[in-house]
């Protein structure tokens, strides 16, 4: 029995059927969160603070439409941008070290046998893992232990950008349509309350996807999303312009 578990785990050592990790996760939920929040906090915010400046129901209307395409591809392009820096950074490091290795395998395997060693192995059996994993996979070693890489974090920036884009004009659309759908004088009512609902319903789904607490998630994403919108309120109020 336990050598057939065993030998499970060699095959997928992140099989865990009753007790999944969420870490593989992150790429996609991270940029999905961000792009939901954005699309409900901006593009409420934007109808929040130009009816607060109390122009005409077609203003509104024309400046939500034009947050949601606009937002969507600034969201799309700004998660490409900046997660394909993160990956070209991963790629150079690797190439290090992978020039290292080829220049100076003694002294990277003498690393590696520190970077154990300071994890809690005694100095023979740090240096013992070191030779088995280097000779198993060198690089694969010094890229997980050394630079703290794995598949599960590396960066994807083509999935990063259609996560993005897509949840923000998906979440995007409730204020948009709360305002469209709100009875004369009630935008401002009716976007908060939208914003308030797809905030929480976000901040609860979020730590769902991720195995986090809910409760203060939920806390979280509402009261920021509900500081932006009142700021956004006081300069339109204020300036009695389209902000």
């Amino acid at each position: 029995m336990s050598q057939s578990i065993s030998q499970d785990y060699r095959e997928d050592p992140s099989a865990h059927p009753d007790d999944p990790h969420y870490i593989g996760r992150l790429g996609w939920l991270r940029a999905s969160v961000l792009g939901a929040n954005d699309g409900i906090v901006s593009v409420g915010a934007l109808i929040v603070g130009v009816a607060a400046a109390d122009p005409g129901r077609q203003a509104i209307l024309i400046a939500g439409v034009a947050a949601l395409v606009a937002g969507a591809m600034s969201m799309a392009m700004g998660e490409y941008v900046s997660v394909s820096s993160q990956s070209d950074t991963e790629r150079a490091d690797i190439a290090r070290e992978r020039a290292a290795l080829r220049d100076m395998p003694e002294d990277e395997l003498h690393e590696l046998a520190a970077i154990y060693e300071s994890r809690g192995m005694s100095p023979g059996t740090a240096l013992q893992a070191a030779r088995e994993v280097t000779e198993h996979d060198a690089l694969a070693a010094h890229v997980r232990d050394e630079l703290g890489l794995s598949e599960a974090s590396s960066a994807n920036p083509l999935q990063a950008a259609a996560a993005s884009a897509l949840t923000f004009s998906a979440a995007a659309a409730i204020p948009l349509l709360a305002a469209v759908l709100a009875p004369g004088g009630a935008v401002i009512v009716s976007v908060l309350i939208s914003v308030v609902l797809a905030l929480a319903l976000l901040g609860a789904l979020g730590a769902w996807a991720g195995g986090a607490p809910v409760a203060r998630a939920v806390l979280r994403v509402v009261v920021g999303g509900l500081a932006a919108l009142a700021i956004t309120a006081v300069v339109g109020r204020i300036f009695g312009v389209s902000v």
